[in-house]
């Protein structure tokens, strides 16, 4: 096969194509779901056929896949090159909750998808099961830091408070989308983790 060489133009097209597509899916996704939104859709939202949105991404698995890809890539952005520990990882998902705020499309896309997930033959099974599972290891880790530092409160135990803080912050988002944003999620959660604080 011959190989055809591009310009420039052309790859910077594509890649804006592809964020076109990425927006669509997001939106289909969160207002539908996975199973609920159709390629149609999505293409037609960016004024494309269906066969135009395969050239793109090969089927809709792969389209969920760099949806939620995107999503990991905005957060991991935002928490910096490095990954915070101990205290500082905390400090960092209450800035990641202010974050979310911004992007209430991809906020509602989380809530719906990872709750569609729990079905075994879901897409996105894995992906979230894996997700939760690396979540819960870094905040885990962060928290007995954090208290080897004398930074929180040393009867806690590490695996309750992270599971309560996980439960915190997907609880809210749901708060948050249910009342359109009325409210700032940022506040119960520093108010949490403010019981976890040691006297000093």
């Amino acid at each position: 096969m011959a190989f055809v060489r591009r310009t420039r133009g052309e790859y910077a097209k594509t890649a804006d194509r592809r964020a076109e597509i990425l927006d669509a899916a997001i939106k289909v996704f969160s207002e539908a779901g996975f199973h609920g939104g159709s390629l149609r859709e999505i293409a037609e939202r960016v004024g494309l056929s269906q066969p135009g949105l395969l050239h793109h991404f090969a089927n809709k698995e792969q389209l969920l896949e760099a949806v939620l890809t995107y999503r990991d890539d905005q957060a991991m952005e935002r928490m910096g090159p490095e990954l915070p520990t101990g205290v500082a990882l905390l400090d960092a998902l209450i800035d990641l909750t202010a974050y979310n705020a911004t992007t209430p499309g991809l906020v509602a896309l989380f809530a719906v998808l990872s709750g569609e997930a729990t079905a075994l033959d879901h897409p996105g099974h894995q992906y979230f099961r894996q997700r939760y599972a690396s979540v819960r290891e870094l905040t885990e880790a962060a928290v007995a830091e954090a208290q080897a530092n004398g930074d929180l409160r040393p009867e806690l135990d590490p695996v309750e408070v992270t599971r309560t803080l996980i439960a915190l912050l997907d609880g809210l988002q749901i708060q948050w989308l249910y009342e359109d944003g009325g409210f700032d999620m940022t506040v119960p959660l520093r108010a949490y983790v403010r019981t976890l604080r040691a006297l000093q």
